[in-house]
């Protein structure tokens, strides 16, 4: 490759360059097979080797524990949004939200189709500003799960701290997927799609603790179900071969970098000097997100006016920054600094800023 912009795409999102050059070099012919994995049969030897690396690695790399298990399922974190409800609240049982976002929404939202669901939470009228304290979420009696959104991935918001509950929780990861460790005993579940920091579009990882299987409903569509997942190790159906095996590849390339504890150290690095720019900027950055609930994968920031953003975007992507425009639904411009982001990229961006600022650029 001889060029490559600085990507800070929401997700899909900027994979490891040695990843993208690995899968250039195999995707015509796999191992010497003469074909390419993805026009090879799921059942067969060389896609059976590569499902179980992947599963094994992602395992390994998250710290799941043994009574864990994960599955590959198609539809992405939005086809959890229900598969969530339908498999886990049985009659009589409730689910509760915390409502921190758009995604928390959309989840709270598409679950009420299918069980009985309530906020327990919800920061709307504050304008999304935070993730709440454990002590401001309210459960009712007969709650099955807690629902958060680790990652508000449009309004740049996190939880710091993993909330403190009597029951269950249940977690959308999308867009800080194997970010951070997390602490696996307060979890029956945790999900999110791939697209966002570990492969292409089109899957769901699912980690889920087996126990909580052996109650799932039964009475939904075979695909819908999660031990019916768990129980054909994922291959139920013909799976998203090409996303299993790049998952897979940038799994290994996370573990090759020293694994959670220094994707989470970098992360956090990497985060605090872009905000460093918006703080030291004498309000002509501002970022909208209280600090103590700043995500450090998706920093969203305003300027002074919509005329001086539309400026600010167009001079960047001249510049090789591309994809900061923020989502369509809050405006404003949002940095995606997802594990592969190098750090090189983050600093072009902080001397951009800075130079914008001082109309150099």
């Amino acid at each position: 490759m001889t060029r490559r912009v600085h990507n800070f795409c929401a997700g899909p999102c900027i994979l490891p360059l040695e990843v993208l050059e690995e899968v250039q070099a195999e995707i015509v012919d796999y191992q010497g097979a003469g074909m390419s994995l993805i026009e090879m049969s799921h059942r067969g030897g060389h896609y059976d080797e590569v499902h179980a690396r992947a599963k094994a690695l992602a395992l390994e790399v998250f710290g799941a524990p043994e009574d864990f298990d994960l599955l590959f399922v198609q539809g992405g974190a939005t086809l959890q949004f229900a598969m969530v409800p339908m498999n886990l609240l049985a009659p009589g049982q409730k689910g509760a939200y915390a409502l921190t976002g758009s995604w928390a929404r959309g989840a709270f939202q598409d679950a009420a189709h299918y069980g009985e669901v309530y906020a327990a939470w919800d920061g709307a009228e504050e304008g999304y500003r935070r993730a709440p304290a454990s002590h401001e979420i309210r459960l009712e009696e007969g709650t099955r799960y807690l629902h958060i959104t680790s990652n508000e991935t449009i309004g740049g918001i996190r939880f710091a701290e993993w909330p403190e509950s009597p029951v269950p929780l249940v977690a959308d990861m999308s867009s800080d997927f194997m970010s951070r460790p997390i602490p696996w005993p307060r979890f029956d579940l945790v999900y999110g799609g791939v697209q966002k920091n570990l492969g292409p579009a089109g899957m769901a990882m699912v980690f889920v603790r087996r126990a909580i299987l052996e109650e799932a409903r039964e009475d939904l569509a075979r695909y819908l179900r999660f031990d019916v997942h768990q129980r054909s190790n994922s291959l139920f159906n013909t799976p998203p071969v090409f996303t299993v095996y790049v998952t897979g590849k940038v799994l290994r390339w996370m573990k090759d970098q020293g694994g959670l504890e220094v994707i989470e150290r970098e992360a956090r690095e990497k985060a605090a000097l872009v905000y460093e720019v918006i703080d030291t900027s004498d309000g002509y950055y501002r970022c909208p997100v209280e600090e103590a609930s700043r995500s450090h994968m998706n920093v969203v920031f305003r300027l002074p006016d919509e005329a001086l953003e539309k400026r600010f975007l167009a001079a960047a992507d001249a510049a090789e920054l591309v994809n900061l425009k923020g989502h369509r639904s809050v405006g404003g411009c949002r940095a995606s600094l997802y594990n592969a982001m190098p750090r090189a990229s983050v600093e072009a961006l902080c001397e951009f800023m800075r130079d914008f600022r001082s109309g150099r650029r």
